[in-house]
């Protein structure tokens, strides 16, 4: 489990986590709170031991931990590797380098005869033998069971990880983190990519874990469902308050702490200003000069011990550029195919993107909505087809892994890339727009968050004067305040889109002319019909 004393979280010059003190014990299931940028997502590196390579993460305090952790990051990075699906789950337990012996037996066997076919047989035995002992068939049949529930087929996990989607990856990245059987889980957004039977699958599967849990999540209705503490890191003032609570408690809980802080701040307030007014008047006299420095004095300590205000949560301003002028048809695409090793995931598929159209691309898991807007921003190539760039084309691409931002890079220098006509000031204040201020704007890019590469990612897009939009998933990460903005940008924007999201909200912002439903290819105009069939896909 994890114990926290007087622990305190640095980035650089500014502090993230002063002085808390908390603990996750077995059963507690605790949700992890705050406005995007807050620290969340660094805290959560720190507890679970992660290396800093950027070196730019400092902490003080007692920091403890026992028994086993799983952690699953916003990002997760699989490395490469040629791991199937299944294997990276069972890799959590060292399953997997008996079941890879155990499939080059099989092979073997299959491929054999006479004495060589004899010798196989017994290695098979032989490996079966171990991975039996090991628990395999069974913790196999565990694998399958929770991947399946998260929306993952077993023809899906025999695939190698490089040919699974995005939200596959992730998927089997929180597969493995449940199937660990850690004694503590660390689950930064375990819903993103999930559809609602998977959302609520998991609900339970929280409930009824024996271990300790700790969630960051924007969704209130897993909060609500599953924890029994929260930890609030309110920015303003750096500081973790611990609420041995229930979600609605905690609400209410916290609510009557920020009106009880407001009396206190307005008592201490009234009470220097008393004592400032009769020290002004007393100054002047020779005899009660003393006495009235020392009122003026403990008026200035009143002001000084005062917290810093809470006031509403900071939200980056959002608007989608004015797009540039172009032709009818700025975007069009006929018979595109795409295929990762034997695993084909469309053919056949045909798009014209209008001037100002709005297209949404709906499909299950795995049906291609990521690899096809790869395909059009041309990061990826077709196998067949063609995709055609009209008059005036300048295309503007948010990736859900956020693979177009620089880690090498601060985030002022990933802004300057896109950017180079802008002077040093333009984009520092385009950042500041963003909520990247001062010393922020020159962390390296690798230490981000989730939400905070997702209004760095957005911000590149403010200057690209695009007119044809690529968005995947772009509400992913984001507190319920930023995610309104994107909403109104969507609203506003004048450009054509072509949206893949899971979020219902999104797609009424946009208000689509037409949607794709993939991997069949086929068009339609759009219905409200089809909005119950986004939070499925």
């Amino acid at each position: 489990m994890i114990t926290a004393s007087h622990l305190s979280v640095r980035i650089g010059a500014r502090v993230l986590v002063a002085d808390a003190s908390f603990r996750i014990d077995k059963g507690d299931k605790v949700g992890f709170v705050g406005r995007n940028g807050a620290g969340k997502t660094t805290t959560m590196t720190l507890l679970a031991g992660r290396v800093d390579d950027e070196g730019v993460i400092e902490h003080d305090g007692q920091l403890s931990r026992r028994g086993t952790l799983a952690y699953l990051e916003q990002n997760p990075d699989t490395g490469a590797t040629e791991k199937t699906g299944l294997e990276r789950i069972m890799a959590v337990r060292g399953l997997d380098a008996l079941a890879a012996r155990i499939r080059r037996a099989e092979e073997a066997m299959a491929t054999s005869e006479g004495e060589a076919l004899a010798k196989a047989m017994e290695r098979y035995a032989r490996v079966d033998h171990e991975f039996e002992q090991a628990g395999g068939w069974a913790a196999k049949s565990e694998a399958l069971h929770i991947a399946a529930n998260l929306g993952l087929d077993e023809a899906t996990l025999a695939q190698p990880l490089p040919t699974l989607s995005g939200g596959q990856r992730r998927r089997v990245e929180l597969a493995r983190c449940l199937f660990s059987g850690a004694d503590t889980l660390l689950l930064d957004e375990p819903t993103n990519h999930l559809d609602h039977d998977s959302i609520v699958w998991l609900r339970d599967f929280i409930r009824s874990y024996s271990g300790g849990v700790l969630i960051i999540s924007h969704s209130v209705d897993l909060l609500r469902e599953t924890v029994n503490q929260v930890l609030y890191l309110d920015a303003t003032r750096a500081r973790l308050d611990v609420y041995n609570m229930g979600w609605d408690a905690y609400m209410r809980q916290r609510s009557d702490d920020e009106r009880r802080r407001r009396r206190e701040r307005a008592n201490a307030v009234k009470k220097a200003e008393a004592l400032r007014l009769q020290g002004e008047k007393m100054r002047a006299k020779a005899t009660k000069a003393v006495a009235a420095q020392q009122m003026l004095r403990r008026a200035q300590e009143l002001l000084d011990d005062l917290e810093p205000e809470t006031g509403p949560d900071k939200v980056a301003r959002l608007r989608f550029p004015t797009p540039a002028a172009c032709g009818k048809v700025p975007l069009s695409a006929q018979g595109l195919a795409k295929s990762y090793g034997s695993l084909e995931v469309f053919a056949g598929v045909d798009l014209a993107i209008d001037r100002g159209s709005k297209v949404v691309v709906l499909g299950m898991n795995g049906a291609g909505k990521t690899t096809l807007l790869r395909l059009l921003m041309g990061i990826e190539q077709p196998d067949a087809g063609t995709i055609v760039a009209g008059v005036g084309l300048k295309v503007g691409y948010y990736a859900q892994e956020h693979e177009t931002l620089d880690d090498t890079r601060s985030v002022y220098g990933n802004l300057a890339a896109v950017a180079p006509d802008l002077d040093e000031t333009h984009v520092r204040n385009i950042l500041g727009q963003f909520l990247f201020s001062g010393a922020d704007a020159d962390k390296p890019a690798a230490v981000l968050s989730g939400g905070e590469k997702t209004r760095l990612a957005l911000a590149t897009l403010v200057t690209s004067a695009a007119n044809v939009l690529l968005l995947d998933e772009p509400t992913n990460n984001l507190d319920p305040a930023s995610r309104e903005e994107i909403l109104q940008a969507l609203r506003t924007y004048a450009g054509a889109v072509v949206l893949v999201t899971h979020d219902p909200g999104a797609v009424e912002a946009l208000d689509p002319d037409r949607v794709l439903i993939l991997p069949d290819g086929d068009e339609d105009l759009w219905s409200e019909e089809y909005l119950d069939y986004v939070t499925l896909t």
